[in-house]
């Protein structure tokens, strides 16, 4: 089964016609990736400086409203009312949230069972006791604006996947977006809050998030709810869970999780190529 990527028409609108918005025009996509980054980093910027600024150095809220600057330059309104209606839009196939609860909890839930049976330390009872506070933290994440990674997807998938699939293919697409994704994480990697198992989780993830965004119909909902579910149990529950040497071992073995749903994905999209009638121009429906 397939579905048609979203058709992307970028056009002036009426208005001022600035240096800035003319580049935003020109070339939405790169402005974007730009604008993800500078909205994003301005907390370690000012850290870097010596502003005592409380939390991550990212701002997961950045993608979001860099989304929301280009298409409101591009597209006026009704580009950013169109995103806004995705970020809401519920109706989507039972997979869809079957995929984008289930394989989050599938892949952590995993990958704590064999760090530990690898030798890590059993987590205590207590540790384990605040799994109940998972989905409590999952809503907090879907409504509370640069927490949790949930707010990043109206711009990863919302704004940016159709047009990198678009530009590279349904094959690659996601991948470039992973790579790009892993950079506008770097603050992070600096300052150790994530580790380098996670480059390797990221690009994987790119993969799995887009073929759910696209099982939803391309409802960024979707794409939010996976990434806060994954965020809540993974992040928040499963790392605490070990010191930092066993944070590694889990850190890889969920990667190793990431990787062979994601490559599940990649060869199911590439069969959908082969097949009649499944041209370039189609975004298989994978998960």
């Amino acid at each position: 089964m397939t579905s048609l990527p979203q058709k992307h028409t970028e056009q002036a609108v009426p208005g001022s016609s600035g240096p800035v918005r003319t580049l935003i025009r020109r070339a939405p996509l790169v402005s974007f990736l730009i604008l993800s980054c500078l909205l994003s980093w301005w907390p370690g910027a000012l850290q870097a400086v010596g502003v005592p600024l409380p939390g991550p150095p990212n701002t997961g809220v950045g993608p979001f409203l860099a989304a929301v600057l280009v298409l409101g330059v591009t597209q006026g309104r009704a580009g950013v009312r169109q995103l806004l209606r995705s970020m809401v839009q519920w109706r989507a196939p039972a997979r869809a949230y079957v995929a984008g609860i289930g394989l989050p909890l599938l892949v952590s839930g995993s990958a704590v069972l064999i760090t530990v049976m690898f030798g890590a330390a059993r987590p205590s009872g207590s540790d384990l006791a605040l799994a109940a506070q998972i989905p409590i933290v999952l809503v907090l994440f879907l409504l509370i604006p640069g927490t949790g990674g949930a707010w990043e997807e109206p711009g990863w998938r919302g704004f940016a996947l159709g047009r990198l699939e678009k530009r590279y293919g349904v094959l690659a697409g996601p991948l470039v977006l992973g790579g790009f994704w892993v950079f506008w994480h770097a603050p992070l990697f600096l300052t150790g809050d994530i580790l380098w198992p996670d480059v390797l989780v990221i690009v994987a993830a790119s993969v799995v998030v887009g073929a759910v965004f696209h099982a939803g119909k391309d409802s960024v909902l979707i794409a939010m709810l996976f990434h806060a579910t994954n965020n809540a149990v993974g992040g928040s529950f499963a790392s605490p869970l070990f010191d930092s040497h066993d944070q590694i071992t889990l850190g890889v073995i969920t990667a190793a999780g990431w990787w062979l749903i994601a490559a599940g994905v990649l060869v199911r999209s590439r069969r959908a190529r082969t097949v009649p009638g499944g041209g370039n121009d189609h975004v298989p429906s994978t998960v």
